[in-house]
């Protein structure tokens, strides 16, 4: 598995190409903003971008979707149904997240309606990439519709803004509820093996062993009803 991080945003956001090794066949998970080091890295690796993987709707995390389309039109978006109205709503987006207008452009959050989804996640469904096999795993809580992707050969899990290292995502937003975020990490990240790699959309990687024991909102030390990140 080729694992290529890209820190974007004034987030700083982890976007990631995945690809496997002997197809050359690539995913994108999370583009958060235009990039021509994301776009050369994909084409001077030979790589074939099959699809544009969303573990949700901030804007962060698609704000790159519009031109990475465009320089791979042949790439299906997926996202799951229940983030739509973040999605398409992208344009507004900097307004919820307390961002003044008049600071949008400048900032790098001057956003034009994003391209169409090619269809929504489903959670159980596994999508294959060439000989990698990611189990989408729906994980509401930081938003409505936020996915994580397991690939169990590899021991590796894509999570988004779910889990961070000793953190969560921040649950405070439209569609944010932290009992359901606890939920849903318990039952679909903390369930896979302790060696399993996270991967997380802000930070550095962790593992579910390491959250399993020391993250303080998974061991009950720690309650709260947001995260440290967008």
């Amino acid at each position: 598995m080729i694992i290529e991080k890209f820190e974007l945003t004034a987030f700083q956001q982890n976007t990631r190409v995945v690809a496997c090794e002997t197809t050359r066949k690539a995913i994108c998970i999370d583009p958060g903003t235009q990039s021509d080091e994301l776009v050369n890295f994909i084409n001077s690796n030979g790589l074939e971008l099959q699809a544009i993987t969303l573990t949700h709707g901030h804007l962060d995390h698609v704000g790159g979707a519009t031109d990475l389309a465009r320089a791979f039109p042949n790439a299906e978006i997926l996202l799951h149904k229940d983030d739509e109205d973040l999605y398409y709503g992208l344009p507004q987006q900097p307004l919820f997240m307390g961002i003044p207008p008049a600071q949008m452009a400048a900032l790098g959050f001057d956003y034009e309606d994003p391209p169409q989804l090619t269809r929504n996640w489903e959670h159980g469904e596994i999508y294959e990439v060439g000989n990698l096999r990611f189990s989408i795993r729906h994980c509401p809580g930081h938003t409505k519709g936020h996915v994580v992707l397991a690939e169990e050969t590899e021991r590796k899990v894509f999570v988004g803004d779910c889990l961070f290292l000793g953190s969560i995502g921040r649950t405070d937003l439209p569609g944010g509820n932290y009992e359901q975020l606890i939920d849903s990490i318990t039952d679909n990240i903390l369930s896979l093996d302790d060696d399993f790699t996270v991967y997380s959309g802000h930070g550095p990687e962790t593992t579910v062993g390491q959250e399993r024991a020391s993250n303080p909102f998974l061991t009950g030390v720690y309650q709260i009803g947001r995260g440290k990140f967008f």
